[in-house]
């Protein structure tokens, strides 16, 4: 037992980071996974409580009755309200970790910087190892990655739109949020989605549509389901219809 801790100290979650094209423990992927979800289940919350739950505070022992009624018939009351302002300090740092973990990942060097990775390599140090290629991940992870900066943007608007100005020389007002509160909302549950997929069902949806782009051609790098795929066949083919459509 201590030899597989051992091991999974040395390599992490790889069979031999020697080799090429690297292979990495499924089982510590999907324990990572479960890890990482309670960011988004986080993000997810913080977001529902920022869009949808009322910006009002009311203090109840500043109501007054000003003996007046609406057209309806109800009372009156004056109050002193106060909107609620809202610090993404912490929700911004949990998003560069996640972003920070995602990138990690896709290299065997990078890998070491994450105490993620390695506490999910020695918690499935001990369990049966499922070997999958690591290139499918980094197109998942690449997608997760993307969806992290789009967060990133949404509690930031302010830096993002400074930032720009500074690069591009442009006059990006830094007082408006310019993205529609949806999309980082859909995104956050898409990823709560993907992740607890991964971790619970050991089903990689990014690893899907790396598999199905590489069926289509679109990118061409061997993965898992498609490494049986003949490049020349598929382009002598491809040239046999096109000459026979000719004819």
């Amino acid at each position: 037992m201590w030899q597989a801790y051992l091991n999974a100290i040395k390599n992490l979650w790889f069979r031999d980071p020697s080799e090429s094209p690297l292979y990495i423990n499924d089982t510590a992927v999907r324990v990572r996974a479960g890890i990482l979800l309670v960011i988004p289940l986080y993000m997810g919350l913080t977001l529902y409580d920022a869009i949808y739950v009322s910006n009002w505070i009311v203090d109840g022992n500043t109501s007054v009755d000003t003996y007046e009624l609406d057209w309806d018939g109800h009372i009156i009351y004056q109050v002193e309200a106060i909107r609620r302002t809202f610090d993404w300090t912490i929700q911004t740092w949990v998003l560069f970790y996640a972003l920070f973990d995602m990138l990690s990942g896709m290299s065997k060097w990078t890998s070491r910087l994450s105490p993620t990775i390695l506490i999910a390599s020695l918690l499935a140090a001990d369990k049966p190892a499922v070997w999958k290629p690591l290139v499918p991940k980094r197109f998942a992870w690449t997608l997760g990655s993307i969806f992290i900066v789009v967060c990133i943007v949404f509690f930031n608007p302010d830096s993002t739109a400074r930032i720009l100005n500074s690069i591009l020389g442009t006059e990006i007002p830094t007082h408006i949020n310019y993205m529609p509160f949806w999309i980082p909302l859909v995104l956050v549950w898409v990823c709560l989605g993907f992740m607890w997929m991964e971790a619970i069902l050991g089903f990689c949806v990014g690893c899907k549509i790396h598999s199905m782009l590489v069926w289509m051609g679109i990118i061409k790098e061997e993965c898992e389901t498609c490494n049986n795929i003949d490049w020349d066949e598929i382009a002598r083919r491809h040239q046999e219809r096109q000459q026979q459509k000719s004819d």
